[in-house]
């Protein structure tokens, strides 16, 4: 809180006191009686006695414009404390908003990332499950191996089926030659 605003209430409270005094505090009245009296005790040419009573009357009204001087100054500075307070706390919503604020966007940039987490989660999920259905590589080994074995033992057994053709069309041949020769000589015996 600055000076003028100080300086605005304490001129608000003496405006209220000497103007238009609505309130009831009484305060302008208690300085004109108390201007009243001591003009009064002042020029006055009274007895000893009644000069004290007077005197005392004088002091016992400073007194009550003493106490409600006192009394406008406390809620003066009451006012001006209670107003540094709302500042505080205004300024303190100010931060938590502000506070708020960054937890917000840090939130935001985690629930993205939290997204971007499941998305890869599900997609991964995805093709493990696409991946367990094929068999898995050791299986695939053990399979490859046993049909290189049964395609080499095929080879190889193809191999012996040809060497074995092989001969029995030589040894077919020569039936056919030594048939066609035995013909031959029938033909020549069956001709002489």
């Amino acid at each position: 809180m600055n000076y003028h605003h100080v300086l605005y209430f304490v001129e608000e409270i003496i405006r209220r006191k000497l103007l238009f005094d609505g309130e009831g505090t009484g305060d302008e009245r208690r300085l004109n009686t108390l201007l009243k009296s001591f003009l009064t005790w002042s020029n006055s040419r009274d007895s000893v006695e009644e000069t004290k009573a007077s005197y005392a009357r004088i002091v016992a009204q400073i007194a009550l414009c003493e106490f409600s001087a006192t009394k406008s100054l406390r809620c003066c500075e009451m006012n001006t404390a209670e107003q540094q307070h709302y500042d505080d706390l205004y300024n303190q919503i100010e931060e938590g908003i502000v506070s708020a604020k960054k937890d917000i966007e840090a939130t935001k940039k985690e629930l993205q990332e939290a997204r971007q987490i499941r998305r890869n989660k599900m997609e991964y999920d995805a093709l493990a499950a696409i991946i367990q259905t094929q068999p898995d590589r050791k299986s695939n080994q053990e399979k490859l191996s046993l049909l290189r074995r049964e395609l080499e033992a095929s080879e190889c057994e193809c191999r012996k089926l040809e060497v074995k053709l092989e001969q029995r069309r030589k040894q077919f041949h020569l039936l056919i030659s030594t048939i066609q020769g035995l013909q031959q000589l029938l033909t020549d015996d069956e001709a002489s």
